[in-house]
């Protein structure tokens, strides 16, 4: 029998919408069949629906946290290719999955050469201290800068920087990539708000003593450097770069396939071209 033909069922579908227990909603009937089928007590039956509607509220919270954040895509830790940085510290960086370094408002640099999984292993940590449940963004460097340059000019700076207090991890990637020009001084400020109030994690291509290069002011750049090292794990990415692994092993496979082709074994081994080449 369902809501539409038994009253008392339809009474908790419009209780349940009042309340916005979705997940209880949805998860009654079934858990009311097998309590009944089982011989639960009513606490048991209780305790089942309030937990299902938990993990329901959980779930979406988790979803929207994911969609908040704004990876450009999803990546995991378990994707993560470690084998192909043998002196990056695997247990250090599966370490960063709880969030601790968050709780502790400490700061995460992964330094390295483009293309070596910087920004695989940032997202990975993001989407690992979201479910640990802290709130994180992700935005490049440049973005960011343009973004506080904006709302400086429009007079709303004070009250966009406000809107990054309840972000607890910001992942700020491709630090280093292209110069800041004005935004540099905007985003020393947006890091500098941060020191020891929430966590930043930097991807980098840029040794230290180059930084310079990006925020145009040496001032500035070591007193940054100063507070974003203060309480910072630092992450050397060492190895080739993973676009160029992929890129060199397609093309051995298309080099392969070429050789090993069927036009290939038609032609007779004492000829230079195949059966319709034209003759000399």
């Amino acid at each position: 029998m369902t809501a539409a033909t038994d009253p008392e069922a339809a009474r908790l579908d419009l209780y349940c919408r009042e309340l916005k227990l979705p997940g209880l909603r949805a998860a009654y009937p079934g858990i009311a069949r097998e309590a009944q089928a089982q011989g639960h007590s009513h606490r048991s039956f209780l305790a089942a629906c309030l937990a299902q509607e938990l993990e329901s509220r959980r779930r979406h919270r988790l979803a929207a946290h994911v969609q908040q954040a704004r990876f450009p895509a999803l990546k995991t830790l378990d994707s993560f290719d470690f084998l192909a940085l043998p002196e990056l510290p695997k247990p250090k960086v599966l370490a960063l999955a709880d969030g601790s370094f968050v709780r502790k408002r400490e700061n995460v640099i992964c330094l390295g050469q483009p293309g070596t999984g910087k920004t695989h292993l940032a997202i990975a940590v993001g989407l690992e201290v979201i479910q640990a449940g802290f709130r994180v963004r992700f935005t490049s460097a440049i973005s960011l800068a343009q973004e506080l340059l904006a709302a400086q000019q429009e007079y709303r700076l004070p009250r966009y920087l406000k809107s990054w207090q309840r972000i607890d991890l910001v992942v700020l990637d491709e630090l280093g990539y292209l110069g800041l020009g004005p935004g540099g001084p905007l985003l020393f400020q947006f890091c500098a708000e941060r020191y020891e109030r929430g966590s930043l994690l930097v991807t980098t291509n840029l040794d230290f003593s180059r930084w310079v290069e990006v925020f145009g002011d040496a001032t500035l750049t070591a007193a940054l450097l100063d507070r974003l090292t203060h309480h910072a794990q630092i992450l050397l990415f060492q190895g080739e770069s993973y676009r160029f692994r992929e890129s060199h092993h397609q093309h051995k496979e298309l080099s392969s396939a070429i050789v090993t082709s069927p036009l290939d074994a038609t032609r007779s081994p004492g000829r230079q071209g195949g059966v319709d080449d034209p003759v000399a």
